[in-house]
């Protein structure tokens, strides 16, 4: 019973979003802060993960292939293409995002709860919903697929560098693995994961710092459960995107 009601609140936050803007200039505003503080503020992390990620995928990769010589060279850039769009850049960013990003956005929604801020917003007649979770999601669904880009391309970067400094293949054979059998639907497919990562990770985290009671033991335990959801609800729906795409 306690899944569906907070389910079932979860739902109507996410109704009490479609409501017309009191001053859409402060919507925009909103908006634009929150892209600064999830795109801007994630980029190093992603960045510095996603080179190591391409680079220890390489790595692992040859070492697991080149036992073989019958296996061709160029493999390797192939492989390290596919695994990366496919899988490490939506889901590992979105989750390291996850930690960041979406405990951050319990942790200010639940202190303006707690500090009674949400509750003046509403006496001024403000939709508290509309204005302080749906500039996040939109944020959140504009950025992070960006972001995921960006990791995705690094990473490549980073096992190509990784596999020529460790001379497993030659920079052309790499290359000629990454021209090889290019599906551009892969690509279509890790930006719908990211669209989807993005609306989960910002909503859940919402939901639980907007709905916050209590002080602060109560505070951090809603960021600590906004994490874990949202890894979860990563995972799960990484599943059943990739059962509905690649069936």
């Amino acid at each position: 019973m306690k899944f569906f009601e907070h389910f079932g609140q979860y739902l109507l936050m996410l109704r009490a979003l479609f409501v017309r803007p009191e001053q859409m200039r402060m919507y925009w505003r909103e908006t634009l802060r929150q892209m600064d503080d999830i795109g801007v503020g994630s980029f190093l992390i992603i960045a510095v993960v996603s080179l190591f990620i391409g680079a220890v995928t390489a790595v692992q990769t040859a070492y697991q292939i080149f036992g073989n010589s019958l296996v061709p060279g160029y493999y390797l850039g192939w492989i390290v293409r596919d695994t990366t769009i496919l899988e490490l850049a939506p889901t590992f960013s979105c989750l390291i995002l996850a930690g960041k990003a979406g405990s951050n956005m319990s942790s200010e929604l639940g202190n303006m709860r707690i500090s009674e801020q949400i509750d003046a917003l509403e006496i001024m007649g403000i939709s508290t919903e509309a204005y302080l979770v749906g500039p996040r999601i939109l944020a959140s669904v504009i950025v992070i697929p960006m972001l995921v880009a960006i990791a995705s391309f690094l990473s490549i970067i980073g096992g190509y560098a990784a596999t020529i400094a460790s001379g497993y293949v030659t920079s052309g054979e790499f290359i000629q693995g990454l021209l090889t059998s290019f599906r551009g639907y892969n690509v279509q497919l890790m930006l719908i994961k990211a669209v989807v990562f993005a609306f989960l990770i910002a909503s859940v985290s919402s939901y639980q710092g907007f709905y916050v009671k209590g002080g602060s033991i109560e505070l951090g335990q809603a960021s600590t459960r906004a994490v874990v959801y949202s890894c979860i609800l990563i995972l799960f729906s990484d599943y059943i995107i990739a059962v509905i795409a690649l069936s």
